[in-house]
């Protein structure tokens, strides 16, 4: 069975299409730019097609129909045999970031569901409106296949009353559902079945704190596989210290902004979106720089990487307390996958706990899932790629096998 997931934004289409019998990749792309007059269009042909070759395109790509309309051209392409026809491709998965408390599993997108993610767009201005479009012109351009949305928002809609809800009016809840949902819910999930296999238990049995980082970051507290607490909240903002993004916040500095420094709440919401984080901290967020600038002596990189990490951190101790028994900590995500400096700095102080890393074994840098604890660790340490098409690969076969 043939899946294509698709992750459609304001101006880029991301893609992988996945042959879901042996879970190969058949191939996979991104579209960028889209409404410029410099669009760009990158696929690749990985194992098994000709000469493993990757096409790339600049072109004037006007909307997400012309983008999807070239990728769908490109996988049916018979120099690399990868579909004889779109209409080879069984199912398309769609990521969709906000399914507010509708949606607490996969589903089958007809016009009802395209109703109900508009609904949920305010929750999530800047990610529904842009998962529309791919999902509107997928069901154009893709009309034999099974649409299927796929939700971040819904591993988490487990977590219990009392960390859901924030201290304000019921009345804000019952008006505008204001409360914590949570993001990254589909790479939670995937690597917490990952490490239930590689610790040789079943998901439900496992206690697990995983922690996402990556230009965005988010931890969560999972019970008996279920999550049951994470770091961010209404929206992609809250918790940890990401890349432009502030994370956690005294909610009064919005007032003191306006009334001091002038700025107007979408001059502070912009602030605390795309110039905070370790942008705003030392003036970039890309952690190669930020090693680097530290490593010579500034003192402002040196204090971003401070403050990220203690947050972390600090996170893990919340979570340890939250959860009593813990099987393992899990690091994925770009930084938590690759960044030895950041997961050590992550745990330092944890030995109290008898959670001890192996410096060793995080500094060994491989591409697959690695234990990364002492023997004596009472806690295992883990490091597992994520992958986040995969999953939602996977959750779409699952929601075709269980309505037929």
């Amino acid at each position: 069975m043939k899946v294509l997931v698709i992750n459609s934004g304001s101006s880029s289409i991301k893609f992988k299409l996945f042959d879901m019998l042996d879970e190969t990749v058949l191939a996979s792309g991104l579209v960028e730019r889209i409404g410029e007059p410099n669009s760009t269009i990158r696929c690749s042909f990985p194992a098994g097609s000709a000469g493993e070759d990757t096409i790339s395109e600049e072109l004037e790509i006007t909307g997400h129909e012309s983008g999807m309309l070239r990728i769908g051209e490109l996988l049916s392409d018979p120099q690399y045999g990868v579909v004889r026809s779109k209409d080879e491709i069984a199912a398309i998965g769609h990521r969709v970031v906000h399914g507010g408390e509708d949606f607490r599993q996969p589903v089958a997108i007809d016009e009802a569901v395209i109703e109900v993610i508009e609904k949920n767009s305010a929750l999530a201005p800047l990610h529904n409106p842009a998962n529309l479009d791919g999902i509107r012109v997928s069901r154009r351009l893709f009309d034999k296949a099974v649409q299927v949305a796929v939700f971040d928002t819904a591993f988490h809609q487990s977590i219990p009353k009392r960390a859901f809800f924030y201290a304000l009016p019921y009345e804000y809840y019952e008006k505008y559902r204001i409360r914590r949902y949570g993001f990254h819910g589909t790479s939670h999930k995937y690597v917490a079945g990952e490490c239930a296999a590689l610790l040789g238990k079943r998901l439900s049995e496992c206690n697990l704190i995983t922690a996402h980082l990556g230009n965005g970051c988010s931890m969560t507290a999972i019970e008996n596989g279920r999550s049951i607490d994470t770091s961010l909240g209404m929206t992609p903002l809250e918790g940890l210290v990401m890349g432009t993004r502030s994370g956690d916040i005294d909610p009064a500095i919005h007032v003191f902004l306006h009334r001091n420094a002038g700025l107007s709440l979408e001059q502070i919401d912009r602030v605390l979106n795309t110039e905070s984080g370790l942008k705003g901290l030392c003036g970039s967020n890309d952690m190669r720089d930020i090693h680097a600038a530290a490593a010579s002596g500034d003192e402002h990189a040196r204090l971003a990487l401070e403050v990220q990490t203690y947050r972390i951190r600090k996170y893990f101790g919340a979570y340890l307390a939250v959860l009593g028994r813990v099987d393992a900590l899990v690091f994925t995500g770009g930084i938590g996958e690759n960044d030895h400096l950041v997961r050590a700095r992550a745990v330092d102080g944890l030995a109290h706990f008898l959670i001890e890393m192996d410096q060793a074994k995080n500094e060994q840098r491989i591409s697959e899932s690695r234990l990364i604890s002492t023997a004596a660790s009472r806690v295992q340490i883990w490091v597992i790629p994520t992958n986040e098409e995969l999953a939602i690969g996977r959750e779409t076969v699952a929601l075709l096998n269980n309505t037929h």
